[in-house]
């Protein structure tokens, strides 16, 4: 099995590449160790020491570091817990649990809005965030502002703002006159 590596615009985050699909519909966002438990893979991940998030994709691994910690002294161990993984067999998500579809519904007076929002983001935003190793997902809609939530790659990364602000805001803006800004959220 050979693993190929990207960087991300986030110098703590690397995008893992196993050659095979990793979850076949979906994300999953594992943003500390204690919330992997519902992944094997993310557990395994998160055993190397100065492994801070997790975030799987259709075809991807990408995997955030410690500030403290080098990639040089990391990366092997992370490349050799993603092959095991694969090597044993087992499920990238335990049991019954699933990846995250990514947007949050919406219930109110703005769905036509909403439905338009979402539609732009599937088609030009969250395909190329997922290039760079994260997505962002639909949180909410209200009095013209759109909230999303930046998983992955894009959750921290120094260049979030300037995407969020002069690429999807001017994007959304330019589509539906209903929006008038947009703003990230915390987990």
């Amino acid at each position: 099995m050979f693993i190929q590596t990207e960087s991300t615009p986030n110098p703590a985050t690397l995008k893992f590449l196993p050659g095979q699909t990793v979850l076949e519909t979906g994300t999953a966002d594992f943003p500390e160790p204690e919330t992997a438990g519902t992944s094997p893979l993310a557990t395994r991940i998160f055993a190397v020491e100065g492994t801070t998030g997790v975030f799987l994709g259709n075809d991807f691994v990408t995997v955030t570091k410690d500030d403290m910690v080098e990639w040089d002294h990391i990366k092997p161990q992370v490349l050799g817990a993603i092959m095991e993984h694969f090597q044993s067999g087992q499920p990238v998500m335990a049991g019954d649990a699933d990846a995250t579809g990514g947007h949050a519904s919406h219930d109110g007076p703005d769905g036509e809005i909403v439905v338009q929002i979402k539609e732009l983001l599937d088609t030009r935003v969250r395909p190329a965030v997922a290039q760079d190793g994260g997505d962002i997902t639909f949180h909410g809609f209200e009095r013209g502002v759109v909230y999303l939530h930046m998983q992955g790659a894009c959750a921290g990364c120094p260049s979030s703002t300037l995407t969020l602000k002069m690429g999807i805001e001017n994007l959304l803006r330019h589509y539906i006159p209903e929006v008038v800004e947009v703003r990230p959220i915390g987990v």
